[in-house]
């Protein structure tokens, strides 16, 4: 029912090869994580925002082509996390809502992996992630990162539709 976003072509310089931003990112389960030094696999789905019940959602959301989504695609890689892990893929997510609202909402949906938080876009703006802005608070686009030993071998962008999402790329990856 919501806009699916264009491919705007605001990733096209995240390329294979890229290495990730030696920054250290405050995680749901309080430790500081740099997934620059995350020696394993990993899979970083970004997301714009996850609302709190009750709460209205930002100015616009519903004619932002791409905004909605975020709970669902989260509760995706949560259902389906073992098979990532068995696959050797260690799951985050990233956006810049602070901790807070990432823990708040990590313990809502039960999620078994860790959300990281760069509410002061270090890690964004190291990679030149790609963002929209509505009511004055900058978002950042859905992207996925496919990662290895720190560094980006694939980058999906745009992410469409979000809830089926993990499901997609779980195919693509044998499973």
């Amino acid at each position: 029912p919501w806009p699916a976003p264009l491919d705007d072509g605001a990733a096209r310089h995240i390329i294979a090869g890229t290495r990730l931003p030696d920054v250290a990112l405050t995680a749901t389960r309080g430790a500081a994580v740099n997934l620059a030094r995350y020696q394993e696999r990993a899979i970083i789905f970004v997301y714009p925002f996850t609302g709190t019940p009750g709460e209205p959602n930002p100015p616009r959301w519903d004619e932002i082509a791409g905004a909605h989504g975020s709970t669902p695609e989260a509760e995706g890689f949560r259902d389906r996390y073992v098979q990532f892990e068995l696959r050797g893929y260690e799951v985050f997510g990233l956006s810049a809502q602070r901790s807070e609202a990432q823990r708040a909402f990590a313990m809502r949906a039960g999620l078994p992996y860790l959300l990281v938080s760069d509410a002061q876009f270090h890690f964004a703006d190291a990679l030149d992630l790609p963002r929209f802005e509505t009511g004055g608070v900058t978002y950042l686009k859905r992207l996925t990162l496919l990662v290895h030993n720190g560094v980006i071998y694939r980058c999906i962008y745009p992410v469409h539709p979000p809830h089926t999402h993990a499901a997609s790329l779980l195919a693509e990856l044998g499973g």
